[in-house]
């Protein structure tokens, strides 16, 4: 058994194909699959069924797969050691984000990184608070940055900033007239949400706990775009809630549509998350350095903030 052979098994249950899994080990699909039949035969087990489309693990394999895994997270774990104690911030990050914070907060915290760590690659993706954490577990990514709290006892949460939701509204809304608002004023309110599978949106709903009245649900319009919220509310009336980091990119027209809730905002925690075994240390402590440095004081503090639940 060696950890080659770990390591095809494993990208095998990440991407369900052994092509794929070819692909991603940068060898032939004969290799990898002579090599985990091998292991196979090494071990006296079936690891998956290939009948199946996606390719399964079996009920053995499930389990000898997630050893694998810490197998080889404990393996990388040397390297890491011996490179977290090299001068500078050098080798690989990859990163997962949800994409109603990566377009107000990575362009300025990537160039940034760049500029600093030249000998640094950053991997990025967008993905669901969902997706992140099971690439996290899985290894895929190294890191998350996302809302929480989580509440997984396999993930290590590292709050950054509390970013308060404002509420955006048109010129014919009841609540164009307020200088203030609360959560009840959106009760009879056409609320324009995010998608399934967004944080953002079950975090919406939470805000204003009533959809009931909502007079646009003869329309379902799914995005997974704050801009296409925005969008919508400029063109066909409504409601929504955005991030605070998001009125950046407004217009004067538009900024006089945001309105702000009474004490205690409602706010969203952003944090920084791994999984428990990760250590890459040196290179996470840039990245949240990297990110508090833009982020404005105001945000950086809890107090007289309300965390709303995801």
């Amino acid at each position: 058994m060696t950890l080659v052979q770990l390591e095809y098994i494993v990208a095998v249950d990440t991407y369900r194909s052994f092509v794929s899994a070819a692909e991603k080990c940068f060898v032939t699909q004969p290799t990898l699959s002579m090599q985990i039949q091998k292991l196979e035969e090494f071990l006296g087990v079936k690891l998956f069924d290939r009948s199946k489309q996606p390719v399964t693990p079996t009920e053995i394999g499930t389990q000898i797969i997630e050893q694998a895994r810490i197998v080889l997270q404990e393996n990388s774990k040397i390297k890491e050691i011996i490179s977290s104690q090299e001068q500078g911030i050098t080798g690989e990050l990859k990163i997962g984000i949800i994409p109603t914070i990566a377009p107000y907060l990575l362009p300025e915290v990537i160039a940034s990184m760049l500029a600093k760590y030249p000998d640094l690659k950053l991997l990025i993706w967008e993905y669901t608070t969902e997706d992140i954490i099971h690439h996290l577990k899985t290894g895929v990514i190294d890191c998350g940055i996302l809302a929480t709290p989580l509440v997984d006892t396999h993930i290590s949460e590292q709050p950054l900033y509390y970013e308060t939701f404002v509420g955006y509204v048109s010129k014919n809304s009841k609540l164009y007239k307020k200088k203030t608002i609360d959560a009840e004023d959106f009760e009879e309110e056409n609320i324009w949400l995010l998608n399934e599978g967004h944080c953002m949106r079950s975090q919406v709903l939470n805000i204003c706990r009533s959809t009931k009245n909502n007079k646009l649900q003869a329309l379902t319009y799914n995005t997974g775009s704050v801009e296409t919220l925005i969008r919508m509310v400029d063109v066909n009336d409504g409601t929504t809630l955005l991030p605070e980091l998001s009125l950046h990119d407004l217009n004067t027209k538009q900024l006089n549509k945001v309105r702000y809730f009474r004490s205690p905002e409602p706010v969203r925690e952003i944090s920084l998350v791994t999984h428990k075994s990760f250590v890459k240390k040196k290179m996470l402590n840039a990245l949240r350095e990297e990110i508090l440095a833009l982020i404005p004081k105001g945000m950086k503090n809890r107090k007289k903030k309300d965390v709303v639940g995801i």
